[in-house]
């Protein structure tokens, strides 16, 4: 028996769920000889609106406006998004196979027959959303760190390896990395979208019009959740797609991180408000100056690196370095927002880098190579300058505020 589909006949329904992997020749053969074969009367997929707009709309990402991305500050979202679709791609590339393929042949072989079909996963961007509002600020260094390397990674996969990630003890022993690594991440990526995706394929399987019930297509790493899920609402619990709201929102910021946001500027314009009281009272500048030197050139300057390490033009390299120092103390106006939206303009981007994004997100020399991701390489590598500036300059700040009290 094939252990990566299950056959479960709950409340009078019939669904066959089927685990494959998202750049898997086989799971698209096995995908479309299961429809075709068990002629269900509704056909699930592990796909949400967006993501099956662009893997199947030639102009989707034509349409896309980097200059408003990056001014309703969704530039980190696009890039997790690009860099997971990018890893996908890399590996799918060596197979011959694109990410997602499986999901569409399934849909395809649906339209063919004439079979319902319902795309049941959550949108991708409340996904990110959830899972970055829910890290800590070490989790979410973690995360961006994972994601940062998944971009380097050059280590190539046999098609055999791509196969053997859909059984359980290989799957087992990722989840369990994954769960040790990035516990909220993994509940928000996995254990939310076990529940989600259950719900969904529950709520479409009332809606099958033959006997042969549901065919629902999920990734191998939600098989045995979604599997628990479904069980659950047949004996114990009915699934309410109504509850899946509390999925569907984004959890509101603590009162601490709200504070924070205020809190790390404020503190710094009190240390330097100190130094130059205590300097005027005391005629002597010198040392307040050598403070505000050293918070321009750590602010400025790391922004500024940040800039260049993504071959940024130097007019927006220039922005980096000259904004960096005020964007430190303002809540609401970033660094990479000022650096990108420069970077747009003086590096226009053309439509052949929106028709190539996919394909060029998939590796490190595309992504430089590309205008539109430039842009998001100026505005994560810039702001990640500033971020890491922000805290090297409080203490450096601090202690020239003690120099400037110690010269009484």
């Amino acid at each position: 028996m094939n252990t990566n589909n299950v056959h479960l006949t709950l409340a009078n329904r019939e669904i066959h769920l089927i685990g494959t992997a998202h750049v898997s020749r086989e799971s698209i053969d096995e995908v479309t000889g299961a429809i075709r074969g068990e002629n269900p009367g509704m056909v699930c997929v592990e796909l949400d609106e967006s993501r099956y707009a662009a893997i199947t709309k030639q102009d989707s990402w034509e349409k896309l406006n980097i200059t408003k991305v990056l001014k309703e500050g969704k530039g980190f979202l696009l890039i997790a998004n690009l860099t997971l679709s990018g890893f996908q791609r890399r590996m799918g590339n060596e197979l011959g196979v694109k990410p997602g393929e499986e999901m569409i042949a399934a849909v395809n072989a649906a339209k063919e027959m004439g079979i319902d079909f319902s795309l049941c996963d959550r949108e991708i961007h409340l996904t990110l959303r959830r899972a970055w509002a829910c890290c800590s600020l070490w989790s979410k260094c973690k995360l961006l760190a994972a994601l940062l390397s998944s971009a380097f990674v050059t280590e190539k996969l046999s098609a055999q390896e791509i196969e053997n990630l859909k059984n359980s003890s290989e799957l087992d022993n990722m989840m369990d990395e994954l769960a040790k690594y990035l516990p909220a991440v993994k509940e928000t990526l996995i254990d939310e979208r076990d529940r989600y995706l259950a719900t969904k394929i529950w709520a479409a399987s009332g809606q099958s019009k033959n006997e042969a019930g549901t065919l629902a297509v999920v990734g191998a790493g939600h098989l045995r959740g979604i599997q628990a899920w479904l069980e659950k609402f047949a004996s114990e619990a009915p699934a309410d797609p109504k509850g899946l709201a509390e999925l569907e929102t984004i959890p509101p910021k603590t009162l601490l991180s709200k504070a924070a946001r205020w809190i790390i500027p404020a503190l710094i314009l009190a240390v330097i408000a100190a130094g130059f009281l205590r300097s005027f009272l005391h005629a002597d500048f010198s040392e307040f100056q050598n403070m505000l030197r050293l918070y321009v050139l750590w602010n400025g300057g790391l922004a500024a690196l940040g800039a260049v390490l993504a071959l940024a033009h130097p007019l927006a390299v220039l922005v980096s370095f000259l904004c960096a120092p005020f964007t430190s103390l303002n809540p609401f106006i970033g660094v990479g927002m000022l650096s990108g939206l420069v970077q747009v303009v003086v590096r226009k981007p053309q439509v052949s880098d929106a028709e190539n994004i996919s394909a060029d997100s998939a590796s490190l020399k595309g992504l430089y190579r590309n205008r539109i991701t430039r842009v998001l390489l100026v505005f994560f590598l810039s702001s990640l300058g500033s971020s890491i500036a922000t805290f090297i300059s409080g203490p450096v700040v601090v202690n020239s505020l003690i120099k400037i009290f110690k010269g009484d």
